[in-house]
């Protein structure tokens, strides 16, 4: 059954009386549970056909409580079991349509039992170019020049990571502060070496046999990351005196 995440639809300033809530309010709503989930992210879920908020007329997105319920559910089940967009959008209109469905679960039968299968690299949301153009709301021109500076790449086959949207947005962000993709680089050379810190001590973990040894190395490797981003957020806090929200 679908379930709203912590938190309630009161949660943020921005409900109205009809229960309706901004992106803004959603995404306060949903970081109970989900702490990275971008206003990006809510959108790409929007253009693969997850949900479909209502618009006012001057175009703004106005969320139900069932919005945000779903929400909830496409995260969970893709955080919980790497299931591609697809999938989850197959599932969810199957219940919709009143089935007697089974959550859709990566794995293999063993003796009766559902047997989780780790992948190696786990199922990742991608999106096209023209969709990360959409919605990041950058042209050609920046994707090219970012990409010039190795801020953005695609994938081999030419479609780009769904996290893509967010580095995009913020890179178009820090330049409306004047800061030029040239200046970025620094950053992406620092997170590339804390990239290749992490797996080097998951490696182990990910080449092991035993498929519960390699999920355990997915669970490593998130700890890491979480761990190396509020290092970072605290150098940062330390080197400019101040402290941030």
């Amino acid at each position: 059954m679908l379930h709203t995440p912590s938190g309630g639809t009161g949660h943020g300033t921005a409900a109205t009386e009809s229960g309706l809530m901004s992106i803004g309010t959603v995404l306060n709503v949903l970081r109970d549970e989900f702490p990275e989930v971008t206003i990006s992210k809510i959108r790409f879920l929007e253009s693969e056909g997850l949900i479909e908020p209502r618009r006012t007329p001057s175009g703004y997105r106005k969320f139900s409580a069932g919005d945000v319920e779903r929400l909830g559910h496409v995260l969970r089940m893709q955080r919980d079991h790497y299931l591609p967009l697809k999938v989850i959008r197959e599932y969810l209109e199957a219940m919709e349509r009143g089935e007697a469905v089974q959550p859709p679960v990566l794995g293999r039968q063993r003796d009766g039992e559902a047997v989780p299968t780790v992948p190696d690299v786990p199922t990742v949301a991608r999106i096209g170019r023209d969709e990360l153009l959409a919605a990041a709301d950058i042209d050609e021109s920046c994707l090219a020049e970012w990409e010039s500076y190795g801020l953005i790449a695609p994938l081999e086959d030419g479609v780009y990571d769904a996290e893509t949207v967010t580095v995009a947005s913020l890179v178009a962000e820090l330049g409306r502060f004047g800061i030029e993709p040239r200046h970025l680089r620094a950053m992406k050379a620092a997170a590339d070496r804390e990239a290749g810190l992490v797996d080097q001590v998951v490696a182990p973990l990910k080449r092991h046999r035993n498929p519960q040894t390699r999920a355990h190395a997915e669970a490593r490797t998130k700890e890491l990351a979480a761990l190396t981003v509020k290092l970072h957020a605290a150098l940062m806090q330390t080197a400019l005196g101040i402290r941030l929200p």
